[in-house]
């Protein structure tokens, strides 16, 4: 197998993905030569030349790195593409992103955080902590941290992945601390059915260094945990688990709260980061900060000043007249945890939310759960849904949810007439955005709509 620390030139096959831009950032960051291709521009792809990495966007030969040590390619890449086949067919070094990840992130001491939602945020609160406590440490995000810019901190001593279950990717890391946040239905056109899906997980359990320490949400199945190694469990309210949070409270969307944990209490913790299944979150974060040795005082600090993670609650407009607000939810339980953190922060405000479905087989398979969090909001617009890798599944479309949503005020539109739906709405207080797809293309257009009916309102 390939020396990643002799790698003087490496080439990536979609770049511009979030799990694959971390790495490319982590070996021009270590000095290697980095280029790639991805399918179009974003403001991810223009961030990475201008640290220096050459980015083609024609998928053609002439564009590749003929002299590369080792070709990263992710699962987005479709298997008939040029380059790809190319650099088969000449015997070079073809790995997939899980397996480089794997490579660099058990090179250190490994944090690798597992879960069907919750990853990015805890990750992320996890690295912050981390980083504040002046520890050397590389986290590969699957999200761009506000902290820092980037879905990339670099180190090279402990290392924080983002371990996902989507192809099985978790089952390359060898963690020396593993965290789970849940074990729920998602990506059934991989895994088939949900037993499969706890199956891949406990195999990921059993991947923990026989030393290592597993720390996992209070309701992660007790059939998946690895008996073998050091187990702590956590919660936001359970009092049974090892690390749980007391006097909670909200005031102005900033929490204070006490994390009990099995050595005592750390009291008076406050977080600006929205919604109580991101204090959870942190709650997990900290159990994993316990574990290595971070102070009292350094965890404080580091909850305090996290700014969150770009598409996670991510507060857009906030004055007077609208509050507006952007999520990467994609999954029931993702929209479930954001439309009540959102209702519990402004209960007396009407919650107008849009939302993008991401794929065919999720709308598919999880259409009524959709719709049954989607009608806790007051008014409900659904855009068409994002394909992302897959095909159109005959049938299968928004309307699926729609007729399933029991508010009245619902109605679907396309992603390019949401401005023009949303600029004839006079009753607009709160505005959730939500999806995967690119729903966030329009964030900016939509708080410049937001902003001209506030001046409009005002006159």
């Amino acid at each position: 197998m390939i020396d990643i620390n002799n790698i003087k030139r490496i080439y990536f096959l979609g770049i511009g993905g979030i799990g694959m831009s971390a790495l490319a950032r982590y070996f021009n960051q270590h000095g290697a030569i980095v280029s790639g291709y991805d399918k179009t521009p974003t403001t991810l792809t223009d961030t990475l030349i201008q640290e220096g990495m050459h980015i083609t966007f024609e998928a053609n030969l002439d564009t590749l790195d003929k002299q590369t040590d080792l070709v990263v390619y992710t699962p987005a890449i479709p298997i008939n593409h040029e380059q790809l086949n190319w650099y088969l067919q000449n015997d070079y070094t073809v790995l997939k992103r899980a397996q480089v990840l794997g490579m660099v992130a058990n090179s250190m001491f490994n944090i690798s955080i597992a879960g069907s939602h919750g990853k990015t945020s805890t990750s992320s609160i996890t690295a912050h902590i981390l980083k504040t406590a002046q520890k050397n440490v590389a986290a590969f995000l699957g999200g761009i941290c506000i902290n820092y810019n980037s879905n990339f901190i670099n180190g090279n001593e402990i290392a924080v992945a983002e371990a996902d279950e989507f192809d099985r990717s978790f089952l390359n890391l060898n963690p020396n601390i593993a965290l789970i946040t849940s074990v729920d239905t998602d990506h059934l056109d991989i895994y088939g059915n949900l037993e499969a899906i706890e199956l891949s997980f406990q195999q990921f359990c059993e991947k923990i260094k026989s030393n290592g320490i597993l720390i996992t949400h209070k309701n992660v199945p007790q059939k998946i945990i690895n008996k073998n190694v050091q187990h702590f469990s956590y919660s936001l309210a359970d009092t049974s688990a090892d690390y749980y949070t007391q006097n909670l409270s909200i005031e102005n969307g900033t929490y204070t709260f006490d994390v009990v944990h099995p050595n005592g209490i750390i009291k008076n913790i406050v977080s600006h980061y929205g919604g109580k299944h991101n204090i959870e979150n942190a709650v997990g974060a900290i159990a994993i900060a316990i574990n290595i040795g971070v102070s009292e005082d350094a965890i404080k600090n580091a909850v305090s000043t996290f700014k969150g993670v770009k598409r996670r609650f991510e507060k857009h407009l906030s004055n007077e007249k609208f509050i507006y607000i952007d999520d990467y939810a994609h999954h029931p339980r993702e929209l479930d945890a954001t439309i009540n953190a959102v209702k519990e922060a402004y209960p007396n405000k009407k919650l107008t939310v849009v939302f993008q479905p991401h794929l065919f087989s999720r709308t598919k398979d999880l259409y009524q759960e959709f719709a049954a969090s989607l009608s806790k909001a007051d008014e409900v617009i659904l855009l068409d849904i994002y394909p992302a890798r897959e095909l159109p599944i005959e049938g299968v479309s928004s309307k699926l949810i729609l007729d399933e949503i029991t508010i009245q005020q619902k109605s679907i539109t396309s992603l390019e007439n949401v401005i023009d739906v949303l600029s004839s709405k006079n009753d607009i207080e709160i505005l959730l955005t939500v999806g995967a797809g690119n729903i966030d293309t329009q964030t900016e257009k939509i708080k410049q709509l937001l902003e001209q009916k506030s001046k409009h309102q005002a006159e």
